[in-house]
């Protein structure tokens, strides 16, 4: 296997365009959701979701985050 010096000496040889693609095929594998982590937010935000229905949670519109700054404090 080559070392990553070896690697990126290659790399470096590549015309711009395929350098890119290089790039991006690289960062995409770096860039895949944790599923576990998915489950989690799907999860929340359900629950969100219901206990805003329930009337446990209170809504703000834009205006109004706006007018008090972007700053909701939830009260526990």
């Amino acid at each position: 296997m080559e070392t990553l010096d070896q690697l990126a000496k290659k790399a470096i040889g590549l015309r711009p365009v395929e350098r890119i693609r290089l790039v991006e095929a690289i960062l995409y594998s770096l860039d895949k959701p944790d599923q576990d982590i998915e489950k989690s937010w799907v999860a929340e935000s359900e629950a969100r979701y219901e206990a805003y229905k329930r009337g446990e949670l209170k809504s703000y519109d834009w205006d109004e985050i706006k007018k008090i700054g972007g700053q909701v404090y939830v009260d526990l």
